[in-house]
């Protein structure tokens, strides 16, 4: 069966068979009272996420399809790296080589799209005075 972005929306009720959790369960099989189910079952995998990508870009949302692609590829990483960045994101929080190594590390982690957003920020930042000294 083929995948529409836009008729197959929203995913979890028209086609729960393409969404899975990070120990492969599909949404029928997942129960929230059900043995073995810890909270890590509950996040979103990079494949139901570049599917939301593919449903927000069908849509003409460009921008949410990006934050959906650049998500997928976090999702993969410890929460406590997630957070690193998010705070090394913030303004006057990084220098221009903090900002840079992470998005070295980021390229090294297969995360190219959250890298080139970190070098983005980079820019903007160094053009706005919104680096740490």
């Amino acid at each position: 069966m083929t995948f529409d972005p836009l008729c197959d929306y929203p995913l979890g009720t028209k086609r729960p068979d393409r969404v899975r959790t990070p120990g492969g369960l599909t949404l029928d099989g997942l129960t929230l009272h059900g043995p073995g189910v810890e909270s890590a079952e509950l996040r979103a995998t990079p494949e139901t996420l570049r599917l939301q990508a593919e449903v927000a870009q069908a849509a003409g949302r460009a921008e949410l399809a990006a934050n959906f692609r650049r998500a997928a590829e976090l999702a993969q990483l410890p929460d406590e790296t997630i957070l690193a960045v998010y705070t090394a994101l913030r303004p006057a929080r990084s220098s221009a080589a903090e900002l840079e190594d992470w998005a070295r590390r980021l390229d090294e982690w297969r995360a190219p799209l959250t890298a080139a957003f970190v070098r983005e920020a980079l820019e903007v930042y160094s053009l706005r005075g919104l680096l740490a000294a």
